[in-house]
């Protein structure tokens, strides 16, 4: 966290936070046009029914929504959830607010016995981080799907493992 900020506070997002995870989406730069309509999809989705995705926000100390995260059960699986989306402003980035959210979705999982969490990124270079922030969290790379997104850009799968005991298992594998 930044100096002199206080923890910061997560909470359910509501249609009034849609402009600003849109305003987020594009400060990221990692995102197209495209990609960024289909995370407001989601997140309309979400606002309908909370039964295919669910939403929070993490606020800094004045109340201003600095990040947001997108997850919903994957279809098919037993116990098995997909986060969609995750981003913070990257004027807060290094603030740990990332990491508040990632571990505010675990903790939803874990309450609901939740046995894992997919997620998927791009090998672009300009991802790099991103790839090392689910890395530092645990998140281990279970498949590559080279040339996916396009020539070049392989759509990469971190899984971590929510049930207690079976993380190490997961390395082991």
């Amino acid at each position: 966290m930044h100096p002199g900020r206080i923890a910061p506070h997560i909470a359910a997002l509501g249609a009034q936070h849609r402009d600003r995870v849109a305003d987020i989406l594009g400060a990221t730069h990692a995102f197209s046009p495209s990609e960024i309509e289909v995370a407001l999809e989601l997140f309309d989705d979400a606002l309908r029914s909370s039964e295919s995705y669910e939403l929070i926000g993490v606020f800094d100390d004045e109340g201003a929504l600095e990040g947001y995260a997108c997850w919903g059960p994957t279809p098919a699986t037993d116990r098995g959830y997909d986060l969609y989306w995750i981003a913070v402003d990257p004027a807060a980035h290094g603030s740990g607010w990332g990491s508040a959210l990632m571990l505010a979705v675990e903790e939803r999982l874990r309450v609901r016995d939740a046995r894992m969490l997919v997620v998927e990124t791009s090998s672009r270079d300009s991802y790099g981080a991103t790839r090392l922030f689910y890395e530092r969290r645990g998140y281990v790379e279970r498949a590559r799907v080279r040339g996916f997104y396009a020539e070049g850009d392989d759509r990469v799968v971190f899984t971590k493992q929510l049930q207690a005991g079976a993380g190490e298992e997961a390395r082991h594998e």
